[in-house]
């Protein structure tokens, strides 16, 4: 008996670049026997066998939904308007990297099904291509010219070519194709002009270009000289901006330390014994000008009751003497030995 056939079968496997779009067949036949109701699934088989198949769009009983798979909404759609016709093929447009995978049609109307796997591979065109020179561009030196783009599917491949001049690589280049470096040994002013870089995948191209200019080689003996004069004089600047502020900071330290201490050239304070001298010498002063009445009374005073020298009142048991307010030392404790002034009474004889 005859059954429903799928009859797209020419072609399972489609590169396409980003951006572009992509019809993937799945036209079928129907036969008497199947009787039942038509669907058509488009459903996507993910990498990892632990995921579940994704139904991306489905028609069914006459309708269309195309609401399954959030990140091919409003991308795909049915080449034909009429699926059942036998045209369940499946537009995707403005192709992304991420829609790289497999995809599966399936037609059921019973009693028959069938299947058919398409893989789809989204290839990235190479773009924001760069061109660079890498080492000393003089007479001798090794150059290298390198060419890297910023995106692109693998696997890409690089070729140099010389625009100016003979057009040709000089006989010394070497190229690396996968990498795109071109070095260019023992270097010589003919390798002067500009170069341009191609890289190239499945999909697409992309280039860019770059100015050698091969020169003699420069005096570094007066740079280096220039440069250790220049280090030179920056540290004797350095050093003495250091000097300075490590004076001031000296000079500082020493305001502040001088404002804290006691004076040098104040005085000591007298000691007991010279105010012990200066505390006689007064009252021997005294009792030189004092009168033989007075005296009397004064001679009675004993030495023992000579003030102290933090004791500065006048003694209360002769109110007519009037010391002075110098303070005396205790003589009892520096040991002195009491001195008689010899005085002359009333009728002219000494006492």
């Amino acid at each position: 008996t005859r059954s429903l056939t799928i009859t797209s079968v020419d072609q399972s496997m489609f590169e396409k670049a980003q951006g572009e779009k992509v019809t993937l067949p799945c036209t079928f036949e129907l036969s008497e026997e199947d009787e039942g109701p038509l669907d058509i699934e488009w459903v996507l088989i993910p990498a990892d066998n632990q995921k579940r198949e994704q139904i991306i769009i489905m028609y069914a009983v006459d309708r269309v939904y195309n609401h399954y798979y959030a990140a091919m909404t409003g991308r795909m759609q049915f080449t034909n308007l009429d699926p059942k016709s036998g045209d369940g093929s499946l537009d995707i447009l403005n192709l992304k990297a991420a829609d790289t995978g497999t995809y599966q049609c399936k037609v059921k109307k019973a009693p028959g099904v069938q299947s058919k796997k398409i893989q789809l591979t989204v290839l990235v065109k190479p773009a924001r291509t760069k061109c660079s020179i890498e080492g000393s561009q003089e007479i001798g030196k090794d150059v290298t010219l390198k060419c890297v783009s910023q995106e692109g599917s693998p696997l890409l491949s690089y070729d140099w070519r010389r625009v100016s001049g003979t057009q040709n690589l000089p006989a010394t280049s070497m190229l690396n194709k996968n990498t795109g470096e071109l070095l260019l040994k023992n270097a010589s002013r003919e390798y002067s002009g500009r170069y341009n870089c191609v890289a190239t995948n499945r999909v697409g191209t992309d280039e860019c270009s770059v100015e050698l200019n091969v020169t003699p080689p420069v005096h570094t003996a007066g740079i280096i000289t220039g440069a250790i004069i220049g280090t030179l004089l920056g540290l004797s600047v350095l050093c003495s901006i250091i000097f300075c502020f490590c004076k001031k900071h000296r000079e500082k330290k020493y305001e502040k330390e001088v404002h804290h201490d006691i004076r040098e050239d104040v005085p000591p304070p007298k000691s007991r014994s010279s105010t012990a001298r200066s505390y006689i010498g007064s009252n021997r002063s005294s009792l030189g000008s004092m009168s033989p009445s007075n005296m009397e009374g004064y001679t009675k005073t004993p030495y023992s009751q000579v003030p102290s020298e933090d004791f500065e009142r006048a003694p209360a048991q002769n109110p007519a003497f009037a010391p002075s307010k110098v303070a005396a030392p205790n003589l009892s404790r520096m040991g002195a030995v009491p001195v008689m002034i010899p005085a002359q009474s009333k009728d002219g004889s000494i006492v």
